[in-house]
């Protein structure tokens, strides 16, 4: 697993031994970066990325917070439950030079404590098919971590059922292999 594009295209990444983490495949973040950086969902259709506060929940090896960070984004928040996963983020950070610009929290998705930033863009990667992305979202969004008309982001199992709260308007659905990107507005 790499980091595809920005001043630390190509660094590798490490994950945490064993089957707890699922990374992002590199093809779908790639997807979803360009998305991100062509201002598909932009007003003015300028990239999203540059100053950008950025949320990675269920974080793993923070590859979504740190490829960000690579492509721009001024700060970075990584929340993940699992110890080993923070661990490996924070030494993914710390290997590209990026811990100064980088907020890791060890905490349930569905109580994440309050907002440390509000982001302008949020991904969300929970383990497929086990219903923690919607309950994540309200959870989040209660504690103050979207900014008004933030864009997050949302992979799924291809065919996995997903209902957002009435809170997040769906923009779009991209399609990468195995993984389903669902793209939302957040419209407090």
């Amino acid at each position: 697993m790499r980091i595809v594009g920005g001043r630390h295209r190509g660094r590798a990444l490490a994950a945490p031994p064993g089957l707890a983490v699922r990374p992002t495949a590199d093809r779908t973040r790639e997807g979803l970066f360009n998305i991100l950086e062509h201002g598909r969902f932009a007003a003015d259709r300028a990239t999203l990325l540059p100053g950008a506060i950025v949320l990675d929940v269920f974080a793993g090896t923070a590859a979504f917070a740190l490829e960000a960070l690579s492509r721009g984004a001024a700060h970075a928040y990584a929340i993940d439950k699992d110890p080993a996963a923070i661990v490996a983020a924070r030494d993914n950070a710390t290997r590209l030079g990026e811990l100064a610009r980088m907020t890791l929290r060890q905490a349930d998705a569905t109580h994440p404590g309050p907002a440390l930033a509000a982001a302008d863009i949020a991904f969300l990667d929970a383990p497929y098919r086990s219903d923690l992305t919607a309950p994540a979202l309200a959870a989040l969004q209660k504690q103050g971590w979207f900014a008004p008309a933030a864009l997050v982001a949302v992979e799924l199992e291809g065919e996995e059922s997903f209902e957002p709260p009435p809170i997040f308007a769906p923009l779009d659905e991209r399609r990468y292999g195995r993984a389903r990107l669902v793209f939302l507005r957040h419209q407090p």
